[in-house]
């Protein structure tokens, strides 16, 4: 019992940790005064006026919604494909591959930036937008394994040898039988990695030059000054991110629902 009770208080103060800094930073951003400051002085959106009005933000959001979209898609392709082969020819190999492509998540942040920068320079890709997206699509990568692995297991074999024991190319059956049926767990990997693409900050800010994202913009301008438009963009990644992991919860939910009425 009092085991139980600690850990429930210990959960509620974690909680509370968490949400702390949200609760703080949104309330700031409608603030009316001119700078930093909570509780915030009266109401306003000039902070939010700013930001949209302001070339540079935009221009940052622009560069982060590209290559989010791109790393996104490139990471989904790729990754789905792997998925499929590391699920449906398990073995050594299998593993391996499995291991080496988890290895972004595993490996720290900056040893990880580190290599991908002496990588990249050996291939003119500093500074280039084909650079960013391709390095934040490998970021992005072990996300869209993780599910599509287990979507892929969750698929019953036998209906891709079906539809090849019938004449259907493997593009066929990859495309007309096996993606419909994968459609809602591409979507959350997708969502998956647009955000962690969008929210990349320290592989961006070693090979990104001129291409400036949102991530890499908040950095360097709290690190030169304190401007208050940092809290209604940091406001509105928030709210993009709660609304992406309600929009995952709900399309995964509704999948499951549908399993298991069709079991039923």
């Amino acid at each position: 019992m009092i085991g139980r009770i600690a850990l429930a208080v210990w959960s509620v103060i974690v909680l509370i940790w968490l949400i702390a800094p949200v609760a703080i930073v949104v309330p700031m951003s409608f603030s009316g005064g001119r700078g930093v400051s909570f509780p915030p002085e009266g109401f306003s959106l000039q902070w939010y006026e700013r930001l949209f009005t302001d070339e540079s933000w935009m221009q940052a959001l622009q560069t982060s919604a590209v290559v989010a979209l791109f790393a996104s898609l490139l990471a989904v392709v790729s990754g789905s494909l792997l998925a499929h082969s590391v699920a449906r020819r398990p073995g050594r190999f299998s593993r391996m591959l499995r291991g080496i492509s988890m290895g972004p998540m595993v490996v720290p942040t900056i040893v990880l930036s580190v290599a991908i920068y002496l990588f990249w320079a050996k291939l003119d890709l500093i500074g280039t937008l084909p650079g960013l997206i391709l390095a934040h699509a490998t970021v992005a990568l072990p996300f869209v394994l993780m599910i599509m692995v287990n979507a892929v297991a969750s698929v019953d074999p036998r209906i891709e040898q079906a539809a090849a024991s019938l004449g259907a190319r493997r593009a066929t059956v990859l495309t007309r039988v096996l993606l419909p049926t994968l459609a809602p767990h591409l979507a959350v990997s997708w969502l998956f990695a647009f955000i962690v693409s969008f929210d990349e900050v320290v592989i961006s800010s070693f090979i990104a030059g001129a291409n400036t994202t949102v991530p890499v913009k908040m950095f360097t301008t709290l690190r030169n000054q304190i401007d208050p438009t940092i809290t209604a963009i940091s406001t509105l990644l928030i709210v993009a991110t709660v609304l992406g992991g309600v929009v995952a919860a709900a399309v995964l939910r509704r999948r499951l629902l549908t399993v298991v009425g069709a079991g039923s």
